[in-house]
């Protein structure tokens, strides 16, 4: 399912950079039919596809000849064919066969992105640097998805948002909007910063999602956030994981992923528990394009004017700030565990 969302854009700046980070770019069975996929993200095209060992690959998406889309050529015993002059491209980039040249140079190849599959999605590595991801920098596996207690499709929304994506992130520490927009007062909020995952942990209600409602997420990185889930839903508890990922198009645009997975009743059916599963997936959309909605007639403000229980925007944004920049210059004090509770009832 593909939803569209005009949303007003925020200020380009003369340049950009693109968050250093694992981005997911979709489900990964999607890229092994035999075809060729481009990839407009990180202000460029790329393609993507799988040889004819199923492994999947992503290259710079325009021939080192002379330019042409390399997506739209053809995929030939798993290599991509040029439809400018044939030149024939394996899965490490390597210019392998020139129809009316012998001799191939050594220059003849384009880049391979650094890619892993991981919870039956495929990410790609974005770096400036070019270097690869430092230690413990990764995508965690979540075993639900392979387990047979779960319905583990991920239901898979995609929508292009045009705004810059810390409009997303921003969400991660923003405690006090869960009560306006999405009438599920909070009876716990807090933030953990350390490293490179971002964690937010939220207790509350929802008259969508259920009560007893406690929310414990994180984003790995500055663009993938997956969320466990578990409440009281009509007599029942429901358990779920929450995938909200985004890869950037341009400064202003940027592809989202929404997807859920939910545990299934013991002793349903399994036409019971797909049907629960469905109406648990579409309670999560519409609570999920609530906050959408919000970004399309909101102003990007870089210095909000905040009271006391908005949350640690700030700290937020300067957690978020590190993708942004050499790895050496990212300051020590980020890597140091910080932990911010906004709201506690219990007090």
């Amino acid at each position: 399912m593909t939803k569209m969302i005009d949303v007003k854009p925020a200020t380009q700046t003369a340049e950009y950079r693109y968050a250093r980070g694992w981005h997911c770019v979709g489900e990964a069975q999607d890229f092994r039919d035999g075809k060729l996929h481009a990839l407009n993200i990180f202000g460029t095209r790329l393609v993507a596809f799988a040889d004819d060992n199923d492994e999947i690959s992503v290259l710079d998406g325009f021939c080192p000849h002379m330019g042409a889309d390399l997506s739209e050529g053809e995929l030939v015993e798993g290599r991509v064919v040029c439809h400018f002059h044939h030149w024939a491209f394996d899965a490490s980039g390597r210019c392998t066969d020139i129809p009316y040249c012998k001799r191939i140079s050594p220059k003849a190849k384009t880049r391979r992105w650094m890619t892993c599959e991981v919870n039956k999605l495929l990410f790609v590595w974005n770096n400036p640097e070019g270097k690869p991801p430092g230690e413990g920098i990764e995508i965690p596996y979540f075993p639900e998805i392979d387990s047979d207690e779960w319905d583990n499709d991920w239901h898979m929304d995609l929508m292009v948002i045009e705004t810059n994506p810390r409009e997303l992130v921003d969400n991660l520490s923003d405690a006090q909007h869960f009560g306006p927009v999405h009438g599920a007062p909070m009876t716990y909020f807090a933030n953990v910063f350390e490293g490179h995952i971002g964690h937010q942990i939220f207790h509350g209600d929802s008259g969508r999602l259920g009560g007893d409602l406690i929310a414990d997420s994180a984003y790995y990185g500055p663009a993938t956030h997956f969320t466990r889930m578990k409440a009281e839903y009509e007599g029942m508890t429901i358990e779920s994981i929450l995938l909200n990922c985004h890869v950037p198009i341009t400064p202003d645009s940027f592809e989202l992923r929404f997807g859920v997975l939910v545990k299934k009743i013991p002793g349903w059916t399994e036409e019971q528990n797909r049907e629960l599963a469905l109406e648990y997936v579409r309670n999560n959309r519409d609570s999920f394009y609530q906050d959408v909605d919000i970004w399309k007639s909101k102003a990007r403000v870089d210095n909000p004017v905040l009271a006391e229980g908005d949350g640690p925007i700030y700290q937020l944004r300067e957690w978020y700030s590190q993708f942004f920049m050499d790895e050496e210059k990212v300051p020590a004090k980020l890597k140091e565990r910080q932990e911010i509770v906004t709201f506690d009832s219990r007090r």
